[in-house]
């Protein structure tokens, strides 16, 4: 489809001045009130885990919510669109990567970007356990990448309950989008993801001995260190480049057979370059390419407004 030109999202609160404040802002400061959940643990197909948050009305379509990087079903964004959508009539689910559910998982893989895998292994759980007419896929940074791969693997052979999905500020190309964390200007994201990340580590290597190296790993300090390391070692990967190109969403993308919206902001800190997938959206008929020039990374605040664009521009393209 054409590049959505026209975006809606045009005028942020003034207090949001640019990309970091939009993106640091909700992050640290936004609640959302009035949801619960009900969990359901599964198990997986290699003796682990995964947990499900659930939100239930008796519908007969499901959403379901990918978390980003270092995230959870707790996380504002999941909240507000759990939220959102059961008061447009959705049941939600929103489900947990390994690890980020409140509980170390068991086994020695963690999770990441391309761990399509685990959404592949909830959606199957799903259709054998539950009764819904349809299903719309959901993603929030890393779980949009997620959604993105999974949707291009299945191509022609998804689900036809799948109906649509919608993705924003995904890192469609993760070597570009890990770049970013090497910029100066972007060292407190780079902080904030590294230390939440080393600490699982640690709690990983206590539970597997002689799976990691942790006493070096006090000593790293940036990303292609730790990933070369530590999450391309544990997970099967030669290092931080091999893990970055062979897990890239967009190696998939061009088999995508639903319609599905990426939103992803031109002045979000985390993405650059091959993030925003300009010729595979104007060639491709199913992919809805929108790029507005503000939103910051999982922003996208209106003012006065309990959602924000981004949720109000899920419910307005999912719902048919």
């Amino acid at each position: 489809m054409p590049i959505i030109e026209k975006t809606t999202y045009l005028n942020p609160p003034k207090y949001l001045f640019n990309g970091h404040l939009e993106t640091i802002i909700p992050s640290i400061f936004r609640k959302i009130k009035g949801v619960s959940y009900l969990r359901e643990r599964i198990d997986t197909m290699d003796a682990d885990f995964l947990d499900l948050d659930w939100s239930k009305i008796g519908a007969e379509k499901l959403l379901i919510i990918s978390h980003g990087l270092e995230g959870s079903s707790e996380r504002h964004y999941a909240k507000a669109l759990v939220k959102l959508f059961n008061q447009n009539g959705f049941d939600v689910l929103a489900w947990n990567n390994r690890s980020c559910s409140g509980e170390m998982n068991k086994g020695p893989l963690l999770y990441h970007h391309g761990a399509s895998y685990d959404l592949d292994e909830v959606i199957k759980h799903v259709e054998k356990n539950q009764k819904y007419n349809a299903y719309y896929l959901s993603g929030i940074s890393m779980g949009g990448a997620q959604t993105l791969k999974y949707l291009g693997e299945k191509g022609a052979d998804l689900n036809p309950k799948i109906k649509k999905a919608a993705v924003y500020s995904t890192p469609c190309n993760l070597p570009d989008s890990a770049a970013t964390l090497r910029v100066k200007g972007n060292a407190f994201y780079k902080k904030r993801f590294l230390n939440k990340l080393k600490a699982k580590m640690f709690l990983k290597g206590a539970q597997y001995p002689d799976l990691v190296d942790l006493e070096f790993l006090r000593s790293v300090e940036d990303f292609d260190t730790f990933d070369t390391h530590y999450t391309a070692k544990v997970h099967g990967f030669k290092d931080a480049d091999d893990f970055y190109q062979s897990v890239s969403a967009d190696n998939w993308m061009k088999n995508i057979e639903v319609p599905t919206l990426i939103i992803n902001a031109l002045n979000d800190p985390l993405l650059m370059g091959r993030c925003y997938p300009v010729k595979l959206a104007e060639q491709h008929s199913e992919i809805y390419l929108e790029m507005p020039r503000r939103g910051g990374h999982t922003g996208f605040m209106l003012r006065g407004q309990e959602f924000t664009w981004a949720e109000y521009r899920f419910l307005d393209f999912l719902v048919e």
